[in-house]
């Protein structure tokens, strides 16, 4: 772990917010290449469970809402973790979070476990006299409950359908740790998928399968994956079942994305609190009732840390190291680095022109300092998968050399092809 977070500090992948003050506990900024690399992730995971189906709707919710949907959804009276102090060392835990009854960090003895609500409080308001206190959403899904009524008057979608949503969420993290796993202001992937009561099996193991398969897909390794599944004294007070996909990070095994049954608790509540009939009339059955929720949530954040954590790779090449994210293309921030062999006789005129033509389809970067063999270095280390070289022989006959990360091979391509060879292998077929 200490060698990705001084890599990604090093080559503007991720870094702490506000450094130059000190920075600030469970926070942390995407630079350059972490910005792409966030950005493709959220896109890929876009296209595969919005765009290329047509049971799954879309949308983009503010993220204050009225202080009742907390009310309703139970976060005000049951979203609370269990806190202790070490009456020795003063540092603060979450209960179910340490072992035994010594502090985890110098064995003092703890305090008797409190309450505490780990959401982020606000204000909304002119004035401190008319403002009203409200919260940061601490998740997405709440805005989905609240729109339901509103998407299916729309939009004229049918059950079984799906609302996917992206975006910010806050919790006052106690102990934020490990990276960008555990944060304070982290991004989520959720989609609520409505069905009927009767079906709510069926459609749980179908997402069991969908989820499971997109994480193969974007190149996490299997073995570092597995199901674990929530006994029922330990679910949520929404859920019926719930299972998470984990992977094995370098200080163990954590959660990537959950899946729950939350039943008809969400609907019925914010119906109830709202007064608002939230039921839906399903033409195909004659009957109206209150749908089943199936959620699968991702955590965004968690999920770039896992495709680091997979790609990262060390080895020693021609007697040096070479230090690699072995990302899969479609995901990689940078898909091709352009460089002229060298930068006099025309070269670099050649290399920067094709640069341009390229950037056009997909990210490209143009490097003309160093020795060749550098410029590839630092281009295995933040996972770009092709690199490209202008020599003497292009002048001649248009063509160029293509270097595969991985194997560090080279195949010779005209230049009019090669954004088509790049292209298939970034895009193909899901």
């Amino acid at each position: 772990m200490e060698k990705l977070v001084n890599l990604c500090k090093r080559r503007g992948i991720i870094f702490q917010s506000s450094e130059i003050y000190g920075g600030i506990n469970g926070f942390w900024d995407y630079g350059p290449l972490g910005v792409e690399l966030k950005k493709n992730l959220k896109d890929d995971w876009w296209y595969v469970f919005v765009q290329s189906r047509d049971d799954i709707v879309g949308l983009d919710a503010s993220i204050i809402m009225h202080p009742e949907t907390w009310v309703a959804s139970g976060h005000v009276e049951a979203f609370h973790d269990m806190l202790v102090d070490c009456k020795s060392c003063k540092k603060r835990f979450r209960e179910d979070h340490i072992e035994g009854n010594r502090c985890p960090d110098c064995g003092g003895e703890l305090t008797e476990p409190r309450a505490f609500n780990s959401m982020l409080k606000t204000r909304v308001g002119v004035s401190d006299d008319t403002a009203i206190d409200t919260y940061l959403r601490p998740e997405t899904c709440q805005s989905i409950f609240v729109d339901f009524k509103q998407i299916c008057g729309s939009y004229r979608v049918k059950i079984p359908f799906g609302i996917a949503q992206m975006g910010k969420s806050f919790r006052n993290e106690v102990n934020p740790r490990n990276f960008i796993f555990r944060s304070r202001e982290f991004e989520q992937m959720e989609i609520e998928f409505f069905c009927h009561e009767t079906e709510e099996d069926y459609w749980f193991e179908r997402w069991q399968e969908y989820i499971w398969q997109w994480y193969l897909d974007i190149g996490i390794r299997e073995s570092k994956l597995r199901w674990y599944e929530h006994p029922k004294e330990q679910l949520a007070h929404y859920s019926k079942r719930t299972v998470d996909i984990e992977y094995e990070f370098p200080f163990g095994w954590g959660e990537l994305q959950g899946l729950a049954n939350r039943g008809k608790f969400d609907l019925s509540q914010h119906s109830k609190h709202s007064g608002k009939d939230l039921s839906y009339f399903d033409a195909d059955r004659n009957e109206r009732y209150i749908p089943t929720v199936i959620e699968p949530s991702a955590g965004v954040d968690r999920t770039i840390l896992a495709i680091l954590c997979d790609a990262y790779d060390e080895e020693i090449v021609e007697g040096e190291l070479r230090i690699v994210l072995r990302l899969h293309p479609r995901i990689a921030p940078i898909k091709a680095g352009v460089f002229p062999l060298v930068k006099k006789h025309g070269l670099a005129e050649i290399a920067m022109d094709l640069e341009k033509k390229l950037r056009k389809k997909f990210m490209t970067f143009y490097d003309d300092s160093g020795a060749i063999g550098r410029r590839y270095r630092r281009m295995d280390e933040i996972g770009t998968p092709f690199c490209i070289t202008v020599d003497f022989q292009t002048k001649e006959d248009g063509t160029v050399t293509i270097r595969d990360r991985d194997t560090m091979s080279q195949i010779r391509l005209p230049m009019n092809e090669v954004a088509g060879y790049i292209q298939s292998k970034i895009t193909h077929e899901r």
